[in-house]
């Protein structure tokens, strides 16, 4: 995989573009060849919009983050044999992308400036808000954001595919390539420790 550079919108629209048109290639030994094929094709590019999501989610930066879900699909189409027909596309998917994550960009995220608080200062915030909330809805927002990037990366993940992207346990298990049970755990534990640095930002 090639190192994170900044894609201009222009060039993340023109991939998704010929992608989802059924024209998207790859270079293999510098011979231009098909990376995905019939009915898995279509089938995995219906999950394009939820992977972007969960990739700006981990990176915190949309640039990179367009360079994530093109390697994601890369891998996916390149490894489609891989895949089990009947089990679950999307979290073999996302599984695929956060794999790409921890491998290439964690050594990024440990480069990041951090900021004062010892917490990575990323670009791209976690959540939106929406244009008519109220100043105290901005500031609870803001916390939440702050406290969910000081969770461990297997907490925060968790939670975002559960209470974010609304995926079952039995999906999370197989993105994190771990038993139910200890989605669970990690879910509670996460839980547990958001309210408790909530409950600092409130005290403050």
């Amino acid at each position: 995989m090639r190192s994170c550079t900044a894609r201009s919108a222009s060039s993340w629209r023109t991939w998704r573009t010929t992608t989802t048109s059924g024209r998207a290639t790859t270079r293999s030994g510098g011979s231009r060849t098909e990376v995905g094929s019939g009915d898995f094709q279509q089938q995995a590019l219906r999950h394009l919009d939820a992977l972007h999501n969960f990739a700006v989610y981990l990176t915190r930066n949309p640039p990179e983050a367009d360079d994530l879900v093109q390697e994601t699909y890369v891998r996916a189409f390149r490894f489609s044999h891989r895949f089990e027909p009947g089990t679950h596309l999307r979290a073999w998917l996302f599984q695929i992308l956060r794999n790409t994550f921890l491998t290439f960009y964690r050594l990024r995220e440990r480069e990041s400036a951090l900021a004062a608080n010892g917490v990575p200062d990323w670009d791209a915030p976690m959540f939106h808000d929406a244009p008519e909330e109220s100043a105290s809805a901005v500031d609870a927002h803001t916390d939440l954001e702050r406290a969910m990037r000081r969770l461990p990366e297997e907490f925060r993940t968790v939670l975002l595919l559960a209470e974010v992207e609304g995926m079952p346990l039995e999906e999370i298990a197989r993105v994190m390539a771990c038993p139910v049970g200890t989605v669970k755990s990690r879910i509670f534990r996460a839980k547990e420790r958001l309210r408790a640095l909530l409950r600092d930002y409130e005290g403050r």
